[in-house]
């Protein structure tokens, strides 16, 4: 199935190659950068399911969509796509007071209604919401025994490891950091998490931007190159390939 949501570097192009590169055994799955969860959304279902990002505004989304479906619908029935609600809510979502479910909505709506679904600029563009709405139940259903959690990476890998853990990690790509909203992650993160990767008892794969750096950081690994389409950059250029690092323990 698909996501809900569409996130900054989300792996909708990609989700299909990454679950192809699964072992075929394991009992626990922990999406350790979430996002929109594409990859999750698109495997079958484990034993065991953990998604986690640091994001609280997304956390809060989804745990508002796996619990209160129903109240998260009633909010959203009174928005309609327009530039001035838009523009509200990116003021109100920052109040202090609102309730989590009206925080949930109003997260969503900056996502589903923004250019390129960063939240930032009215993407004038024609969203079919009562479609999106009618989908939550289904995002819900899905989510019901997922665990969620809004830990640091290091102590989800800590918590969550053991032999048959399958880890898959979307962390901030390299050099691209500032693209993602109200998170920190510098150099430092990244060789912190390769680190935290090293000693790891299950197994896990990593998808990042080709670059040396990357490259050099995960010699040692199996590295594939993958190739993907820009959207965005696809509707002004003709040349709008993104190269891609899939890398794993295994």
């Amino acid at each position: 199935m698909n996501s809900f949501i569409s996130w900054v570097g989300g792996k909708k192009l990609l989700r299909e190659h990454i679950v192809s590169m699964f072992p075929t055994n394991y009992d626990r799955y922990v999406e350790v950068f979430g996002g929109a969860g594409w990859v999750l959304f698109h495997k079958e279902e484990s034993k065991e399911e953990i998604y986690n990002d640091m994001n609280s505004n997304l956390i809060n989304l989804f745990k508002i969509v796996k619990y209160h479906p129903d109240a998260f619908i009633k909010e959203l029935e009174f928005y309609l796509n327009a530039r001035e609600l838009f523009n509200e809510i990116k003021e109100d979502i920052k109040l202090k007071g609102l309730t989590d479910i009206q925080k949930a909505t109003r997260f969503f709506i900056l996502i589903k209604n923004s250019y390129g679904s960063k939240m930032g600029t009215f993407g004038a563009n024609k969203k079919d919401m009562t479609k999106a709405i009618e989908y939550i139940k289904e995002v819900s259903k899905r989510l019901n025994k997922v665990i969620i959690e809004n830990l640091d990476f290091e102590k989800i890998l800590n918590k969550y490891d053991k032999e048959n853990t399958l880890f898959y990690l979307d962390p901030p790509y390299f050099k691209t950091e500032d693209y993602y909203k109200d998170i920190e992650f510098n150099e430092q993160d990244h060789l912190r998490l390769k680190e935290a990767l090293t000693g790891i008892k299950g197994k896990w794969i990593l998808s990042y931007n080709d670059c040396e750096y990357i490259r050099e950081l995960y010699k040692d690994y199996n590295i594939q190159e993958i190739e993907r389409q820009n959207n965005l950059k696809a509707r002004y250029e003709d040349n709008s390939r993104y190269k891609e690092l899939i890398i794993a323990n295994y």
